[in-house]
């Protein structure tokens, strides 16, 4: 199953695009675009405004911030820098799709593709250019459906 906001149905609501509102360390996010957007801000009150944003209007927001995170390597929540290649970074994705994964709409979506293979085609691979991979991307949603499957069934 190929996500992407340019697909149809299931495949296209899984995009990081889609609006889906939950909370990710008490702050309100409207879509997982918005808050992955916000990590390329350092100060707090711009990344809270970032993480209301849906879709393209949330990539064209951290677009332009794309050459100072990149230089860097480094991307921030809550005034925490994170070394774009670290441990403590990837917790920081999984601890927000987990939190994605309390939206009762996206664990619908989601458990409905039951052991469906996840590829992101449009997703980039170099960790040093972009802010989720297509590898972390699709890994973050098996972990998410299994973590929802054995929820369910228990």
């Amino acid at each position: 199953m190929n996500i992407g906001s340019n697909g149809k149905g299931v495949a296209s609501r899984l995009s990081n695009f889609t609006a889906r509102e939950f909370t990710f360390d008490g702050v309100l996010c409207k879509s997982m675009e918005g808050l992955l957007q916000s990590f390329k801000f350092e100060k707090e009150h711009i990344q809270v405004e970032v993480c209301k944003l849906i879709g393209f209007g949330a990539k064209k927001r951290g677009r332009g911030r794309n050459r100072t995170w990149q230089t860097k390597q480094t991307l921030w929540w809550k005034g925490k820098p994170y070394k774009r290649k670290s441990k403590e970074y990837q917790k920081l994705i999984r601890d927000a799709y987990d939190a994605l994964g309390t939206n009762e709409h996206f664990a619908k979506d989601l458990l409905s593709t039951q052991s469906a293979t996840f590829t992101h085609s449009i997703g980039c691979n170099k960790e040093s250019d972009t802010v989720l991979t297509e590898r972390e991307f699709c890994n973050n949603l098996y972990r998410v459906r299994i973590n929802l499957q054995i929820n369910k069934n228990s």
